[in-house]
């Protein structure tokens, strides 16, 4: 199977936000990754709007249309951006945790709160009901405990979170902890039949000891493709990213 390419082109939206001004355009971006050979789209509606704005989603979710690849909506647990995708219906909801003071997502849901784990499911409940033929995937940390939890949820893949494991690669530092816990994160999901994805914070080079051990399906990589394209351009960026992956399908066994 091929190992997936999902590119967040959020920071496209971010370039533009800076100025307010109609570039770059986040549709042509779209247009771009899909045709060097992206596997899908992944873009973060937050609730502060910091970068994709409401009429992004579905602009961008027809030209993933039009190549036939999905759309990977990222969204917090808000009554308002849950109604925004009802209304866009993407192939795929990623549900995450936000805090506005934060620059990035800095980890995965909490599903030990009891609150939280309840709020999560209501809204994974209330999405499927809605949308019967999306898939929801889950940002979690490579937790045991927390991915038990999850299996008991109305999901379809759990995207792990890599922040830690890549800011210890690009540090030059031991990383052997984190492949055990993504590798134990494999076995637990393949079991409990929910696929298993990766993403934040991810390189090229801190994507390969991670292609090498087969351990996620589908990556989800957008802020390093965004810089590295200021240098190499956008197509040839996610053109080369799209050829390492092919060299390392895919297998669910280890």
């Amino acid at each position: 199977m091929k190992t997936r390419l999902g590119v967040n082109i959020d920071h496209v939206a971010t370039l533009r936000q800076a100025r307010g001004e109609g570039y770059p355009s986040i549709v042509e971006a779209a247009k771009t990754v899909l045709q060097e050979g992206a596997d899908q789209i992944t873009i973060h509606l937050r609730e502060d709007r910091r970068h994709i704005q409401d009429t992004d989603v579905e602009a961008v979710h027809l030209v993933t249309k039009k190549f036939g690849k999905p759309l990977n909506l990222e969204m917090g647990c808000n009554d308002e951006i849950v109604e925004i995708a009802i209304a866009t219906a993407p192939d795929w909801i990623c549900l995450v945790p936000e805090k506005r003071e934060e620059k990035t997502t800095e980890g995965g849901l909490d599903l030990i709160s009891v609150a939280n784990f309840e709020k999560i499911q209501k809204t994974c409940t209330y999405l499927k009901s809605k949308l019967p033929s999306v898939k929801i995937s889950l940002f979690l940390e490579a937790s045991q405990e927390v991915l038990l939890k999850a299996s008991t949820l109305p999901i379809d893949a759990v995207e792990v979170h890599t922040g830690d494991y890549a800011k210890a690669h690009l540090n030059d530092e031991s990383y052997d902890e984190f492949i055990s816990q993504f590798l134990a994160a494999k076995k637990l999901l393949v079991e409990k039949n929910i696929n298993c994805h990766a993403g934040h914070g991810l390189t090229q080079q801190s994507l390969i000891p991670l292609l090498e051990k087969n351990i996620f399906e589908e990556y989800n990589i957008g802020h390093w493709i965004i810089c590295q394209a200021l240098f190499e351009g956008l197509g040839p960026v996610v053109k080369k990213m799209s050829h390492c992956l092919s060299d390392y399908p895919y297998t669910k066994e280890d």
